[in-house]
């Protein structure tokens, strides 16, 4: 059924009844409410959690078709969220939001099975655009491509990612100092 916003959410987020099922879940409420508003107004059926263990519990009552994900958690990472949803249901289109991207979690994300991942402040446009990408869809070049100190951040934070999160072996992998790059984690990405 057609909402104020009109109907468009993508077809891949219809379930087998017609409905268009979207679990939204961020531990920034703020954000929550003002996202789930404008994905009403474009024609999905959203259900909101504030956290992980929120969103597992939303997830076993009721799998939704789409999901929206952030990766940060308050109890938890939104990959583990991204994990249970496709053993839920294996034709979920999920998608990441972060405001600490780096193209290790990245990749991982879409290991567990998100078809996208986007960034922080990201649109509702994006998110409809991307729940609706078939994937074939080849993306545009960047207007801006990583700086030099952004290209050495994602390295590092790939290392990270690869070494299980621990601080001491992802130093001694890129052998740099532990604090310094204690350091460096504790950072935003540079621009």
């Amino acid at each position: 059924m057609p909402r104020e916003g009109g109907d468009v959410a993508p077809h891949g987020c219809r379930t087998r009844d017609g409905t268009q099922s979207l679990l939204l879940v961020d531990d920034d409420r703020t954000f929550l409410l003002r996202m789930s508003r404008e994905l009403e107004q474009r024609g999905f059926d959203v259900v909101t959690a504030d956290g992980l263990a929120d969103g597992l519990e939303r997830l076993r009552l009721d799998p939704p078709a789409c999901a929206v994900v952030d990766l940060r958690l308050g109890d938890g990472s939104g990959l583990d969220l991204i994990a249970a949803l496709r053993q839920a249901r294996q034709d979920v289109r999920a998608i990441v939001l972060t405001g600490y991207g780096n193209i290790a979690t990245a990749v991982s994300a879409v290991k567990l099975g998100a078809v996208d991942y986007l960034t922080k402040p990201a649109e509702v446009e994006d998110i409809v655009a991307a729940l609706a990408c078939d994937g074939e869809a080849r993306a545009e070049p960047p207007e801006n491509p990583m700086s030099a100190d952004r290209v050495r951040w994602e390295h590092i934070q790939r290392v990270f990612e690869l070494c299980d999160r621990n601080v001491s072996e992802t130093a001694r992998r890129l052998s740099m100092h532990r604090r310094t790059l204690q350091r460096i984690l504790a950072k935003r990405a540079p621009r």
